[in-house]
């Protein structure tokens, strides 16, 4: 642990907290950077130092600070090479100003709670096809919750609602997984995927704007790439063809692996909490506080999120410069006790819940309710169709994927 002097500056950076073995839970230094140190300079695994910032409150405050600026991934950390390639399009994380909102603005009402109701019959669909599917290919009643549930059922909903083609998934999900290891990549690591990918957005969209021409349709409707690529051509419309081109490769990042793995780590938690479970069964309409619990207590992002900071501020003793990263830790926040009582601990009936799964301010997740209608659907399914539903192997016995740092079990075998 990094020792702090009498003026509060930091002699070394710390290293980034390592994750604790077959626990998809924040790595147990927080609880001690919490109470001791909430802002504290660490090193990060691609060798840049930044301020990690662990408290509930001081997470919540420096997504909302305007001090505070999320860099491009593709240009941060800056570059002295004249000759280094232009920076990609921003996602939508990296948006900022005018820009941002122009862009929310269009896109916000398509994932709205109430846009999304139409989804809900067709994820049930999507999640019920799946389970029948490995009850059918079992011959003793076992199977593996993640190669035939939790890997699949986020892909098919993101390429129905957004208008990905299932069929083209071995182009774009190579290059999505290596950016969710961005934190420890090269910047040529970084630009190679992203430029691959707005690539294999902007052929996307080519083909999405031939299609409307040939039905005559103008792209008026069907799934979001579509309509978005309509409001591009309508005249004062608040998107460009480049707005669309970012839309395809945020949803890859951030809509993709992040589901497959906290669906599987929700799971986990549930299968290994069988009281509360079993309540949960016999108490269906208790569901959507189990969401928000399974967001808070199961990290949906294990990973490090970047800031910048725009001038000089003190927080907690610690002077940050302006330019020096700051790095708000949602894992952490979402276990401080300061805000949830007993945080350690699992309660699907917990209430308020103010968790920062989905982050907060002007850049809170888009997609959040699409995230939450896709788990408490896939909760319930399983739930209905699988009552008795059990692990089939010990707990501490599973195997872990460790590709990314969001990591879940890379099986979980259950009996039903």
């Amino acid at each position: 642990m990094t020792s702090i002097d009498e003026t509060g500056a930091a002699d070394a950076p710390m290293p980034v907290p390592a994750f604790d073995p077959a626990d998809p839970g924040p790595p147990c230094a927080y609880a001690r950077l919490r109470a001791e140190q909430p802002v504290v300079k660490a090193l990060m695994p691609n060798g840049e130092t930044g301020w990690l910032i662990s408290r509930h409150e001081d997470v919540r405050a420096a997504f909302a600070d305007p001090r505070l600026t999320r860099p491009l991934l593709s240009a941060w950390p800056p570059r002295e090479d004249a000759d280094a390639p232009p920076p990609c399009l921003p996602t939508f994380l990296e948006m900022t100003g005018e820009h941002h909102t122009r862009v929310r603005r269009a896109v916000s009402p398509l994932f709205s709670r109430r846009r999304l109701e139409f989804m809900a019959p067709r994820i049930r669909a999507m999640a019920e096809e799946l389970i029948d599917t490995m009850v059918r290919g079992s011959a003793d009643g076992t199977g593996d919750l993640v190669a035939s549930f939790t890997e699949p059922l986020p892909l098919r909903v993101l390429c129905e609602t957004v208008g990905l083609p299932h069929e083209d998934r071995d182009l774009y999900l190579p290059h999505t997984l290596t950016l969710l290891s961005a934190a420890g990549l090269s910047m040529e690591e970084i630009l190679k995927a992203l430029y691959a990918l707005q690539d294999y957005a902007s052929g996307l969209i080519d083909r999405k704007e031939k299609e409307a021409e040939e039905a005559e349709e103008g792209g008026a409707g069907g799934d979001y790439v579509t309509l978005l690529l309509a409001e591009s051509r309508r005249e004062g419309g608040d998107l460009t063809r480049d707005d669309v081109v970012s839309f395809v490769v945020t949803m890859l990042m951030a809509g993709y692996k992040t589901n497959i793995q906290h669906t599987a780590n929700a799971l986990l938690a549930l299968l290994t909490h069988p009281g509360q479970l079993r309540r949960l069964r016999d108490e269906p309409e208790g569901i959507d506080a189990a969401v928000e619990e399974l967001l808070r207590y199961v990290p949906l992002m294990n990973a490090i999120n970047v800031l910048v900071a725009l001038e000089d501020f003190t927080l907690h003793g610690q002077q940050i410069r302006a330019g020096d990263a700051v790095l708000p830790v949602i894992a952490s926040a979402n276990r401080d006790p300061e805000a949830f009582p007993d945080a350690d601990r699992l309660d699907l009936t917990r209430s308020p819940n103010a968790h920062t799964a989905f982050g907060y301010g002007p850049h809170y997740c888009t997609g959040a309710h699409l995230t939450r209608l896709q788990l408490s659907v896939a909760l319930r399914v399983l739930l209905e169709k699988l009552p008795d539903l059990e692990l089939a192997e010990p707990a501490d016995s599973l195997p872990w994927d460790e590709t990314t740092p969001l990591r879940a079990p890379a099986r979980l075998p259950v009996r039903w």
